[in-house]
């Protein structure tokens, strides 16, 4: 189980945008969690890849609560999550090509035996050809962009994703290819989902039940 537990969290103590919110995931389940612009969910959603430390409340990664955040975070539940946000252009090293911003993890993990064939593999899984690997991010379009850090999300072989408004700046042909990709990983792997967004089509489409932001409307 995935498990986010009276998360509060924000940028000022004073004033928390996550105020006491709790979610499970189970294993292979996808969860949509529905919210406008500003509510909070993106803070929610760092706070359950562990890139964000809540002010209080705790995560519970297969049992066990998480210790740590960002680099301090153990690697077994680091690896463990694998997240794709919004805005590739702020997610993606400029100077990297597209493969090697695949295989940064890989690298980074020690793993450097599996980049050839796992870059390949992935690029496959998303749809990128293998011209567009060799280039950098400002020569490929967003949505090619967006590809690459999908399959970066899935190069660990992660038990969990988090997609945070993954599609949200896409066309829907892109959107779709998206959201077949990372379907077709879990159907293969058994790994459970939060989608976060604001689109209540796509998400109820997507996942297996979806979530209001509190305060926002009915749990659906």
């Amino acid at each position: 189980m995935f498990e986010l537990d009276a998360i509060t969290a924000g940028y000022d103590r004073r004033d928390p945008v996550v105020r006491n919110v709790s979610l499970t995931l189970a294993p292979g389940e996808a969860v949509g969690l529905l919210g406008p612009s500003g509510c909070g969910k993106s803070t929610f959603a760092k706070v359950a890849a562990l890139l964000h430390r809540p002010y209080g409340g705790r995560v519970v990664i297969d049992g066990d609560t998480a210790l740590g955040w960002r680099h301090t975070a153990p690697r077994a539940q680091r690896t463990a999550i694998g997240v794709v946000f919004q805005q590739p252009r702020m997610s993606a090293d400029p100077r990297l090509s597209l493969r090697d911003l695949i295989a940064e993890p890989l690298r980074a993990t020690g793993r450097r035996d599996e980049v050839a064939a796992r870059t390949g593999e992935l690029a496959e899984t998303v749809g990128l050809t293998a011209d567009l690997l060799t280039r950098r991010p400002h020569e490929v379009s967003d949505g090619q962009l967006q590809r690459a850090c999908l399959a970066r999300a899935l190069v660990l072989r992660p038990r969990w994703l988090v997609c945070d408004e993954m599609t949200a700046m896409l066309d829907a042909s892109t959107t779709a290819a998206l959201v077949a990709a990372v379907e077709e990983y879990r159907r293969a792997h058994g790994a459970g989902l939060l989608a976060v967004g604001h689109d209540r089509v796509l998400l109820e489409r997507w996942c297996d039940r979806t979530l209001h932001w509190p305060g926002t409307g009915p749990a659906a």
